[in-house]
């Protein structure tokens, strides 16, 4: 385990300091220098302890492995489309992502060639995942700009992290061949909006569109109030795709074939493949990959019958991660929030259960599992929004335990919707009446706790370097405790999200 650790949290550190700072050879030379060092100086000394110099020379190693990995990332831009800048221009492309409806217009990623462009494009055009279109408008670069609260979002190094290099704004979009029927993201597409289409029939707004975030994720169709409400209240997580709903996917597969006496091995590969079938219709998100991989092991290591072991998962995850896309760390707000979420339920939550008395076991889990997640996820938070939310907490207490419920019930309801509904609608919105009522639950409690006198106030702008110190005491913290393996396992399905 140390070894890991030594491993990940050295690639991490080397991929973090070239994405703030860019360097040449020189940095990376010196860390591999130190790294050389830290091997020779245990053959000097034969009293040397080699355990922590082994460790300190994999730590610089894998830094400068990390940094070299970024630096790579560092492509220059096409010169084609640099001479286009700022000119009106068009180009035949394919739309590769599902468009994400807002207020005033939608954005759709495009593929012009091997070159991502996002198209901000008006409401009125209707493309769809696949499509080779034709998109007129202004070539331009996303930058950086500043927030409300005056803190500075990458909006550039975002996009980057997707895969989008330049924008598209100010024309039209219109399409020229419709996807091919061989397409499987237009298929997984069609098969999303068909269940966001059969949630409609069975429940009203905005009720069916809080049931689609809840299970496949996203807040169109909520409003500005209701999301404000939301986001107040702490409970934005629920209506955002998390390793929790990826998670839950592959227990109720699995607990299918399990009453279909179908061996274990089968039931990992028929897991496997939901967890892909469902990332895929919902929309692959950094948060949602990094579910997936951990789920993929647990359900390999069920199969197999061997321990799981979700602190090691995790580090894996965020290991092979951060080698295919070393941007996610720095510049993906809601990756850094998830691993910090689901270190801090393998780690924080069983240290805090151990010191919450003798409450109900399961209000007990609640809590500890809430309070853990929330404790965790707050420095990043309130450095990257700045809106502490002192009702987060008991808000989540009341809605959690039935997040999976929701998302059972919610899947019935979207799936009678749209089979049966199209010709019997009645059916379709007595299926969903169980669906109506937790979500007037949920918005009830979203919207009472966040309209309380003080429920969340903004904080001024600080300095990253309180965000590390306040890790390194949780790290501490967490560290000079023990706590068992039967512990962390009791955790390891809630330590998906």
């Amino acid at each position: 385990m140390s070894f890991l650790i030594a491993i990940v949290s050295g690639f991490a550190s080397g991929i973090f300091f070239r994405s703030l700072f860019y360097f040449g050879w020189e940095p990376i030379a010196f860390v591999l220098l130190l790294a050389a060092i830290l091997v020779v100086v245990p053959r000097m000394f034969a009293d040397t302890s080699r355990l922590a110099y082994s460790l300190g020379a994999i730590f610089f190693l894998c830094g400068a492995l990390g940094m070299l990995r970024t630096a790579a990332t560092d492509t220059p831009l096409p010169d084609s489309f640099v001479r286009d800048l700022k000119h009106r221009v068009q180009y035949e492309a394919v739309v590769v992502g599902d468009p994400d409806v807002r207020e005033k217009n939608q954005r759709i990623a495009l593929a012009v060639g091997d070159t991502g462009m996002l198209a901000v494009m008006p409401l009125s055009a209707d493309v769809k995942v696949g499509d080779r279109v034709r998109v007129y408008g202004t070539l331009s670069l996303p930058h950086a700009f500043e927030t409300d609260n005056g803190r500075t979002f990458r909006y550039d190094k975002y996009l980057e992290a997707r895969g989008i290099s330049f924008l598209i704004q100010y024309g039209s979009i219109h399409t020229v061949a419709p996807a091919p029927w061989y397409s499987v993201p237009a298929a997984l597409a069609r098969i999303k909006h068909s269940f966001l289409d059969g949630l409609n029939r069975a429940l009203p707004r905005p009720d069916s569109a809080l049931a689609g975030g809840i299970v496949i994720g996203g807040k169109q169709g909520l409003g500005v109030e209701l999301q404000d409400a939301f986001i107040r209240s702490g409970l934005v997580q629920i209506i955002v795709l998390s390793g929790y709903n990826v998670m839950i996917v592959a227990e109720w597969v699995m607990a299918f074939f399990a009453l279909l006496a179908l061996p274990r091995r089968l039931q990992f590969f028929a897991g496997g493949a939901a967890l892909l079938l469902f990332v895929g219709i919902a929309g692959i998100s950094a948060t949602a990959v990094r579910a997936a991989i951990m789920a993929v092991i647990a359900l390999y290591a069920r199969a197999t019958g061997r321990s799981y072991a979700a602190s090691r998962a995790l580090l894996v995850a965020v290991f092979f991660m951060l080698l295919w896309n070393p941007l996610y760390l720095a510049f993906d707000p809601g990756f850094g929030l998830s691993v910090a979420a689901t270190a801090g339920i393998i780690w924080l939550a069983p240290l805090i259960e151990a010191r919450l008395g003798r409450l109900w076991p399961f209000l007990k889990n609640t809590i500890a599992t809430t309070l853990a997640a929330q404790i965790s996820v707050l420095p990043l938070l309130l450095y990257n929004i700045g809106l502490f939310s002192l009702v987060a907490l008991p808000a989540n207490i009341l809605v959690n335990p039935l997040v999976p419920l929701a998302m059972a019930s919610a899947t019935a309801a979207g799936v009678v919707g749209m089979t049966i509904g199209p010709l019997v609608p009645f059916i379709s919105v007595v299926v969903g009446y169980p669906t109506h009522v937790l979500m007037r639950y949920f918005i009830f409690i979203a919207e009472e706790s966040s309209a309380l006198p003080f429920a969340a106030f903004d904080l001024p702008l600080f300095s990253f370097w309180l965000v590390l110190l306040a890790y390194a005491v949780l790290i501490y913290f967490a560290a000079s405790k023990r706590f068992s393996t039967t512990d962390q396992l009791r955790f390891a399905k809630k330590a998906s999200i």
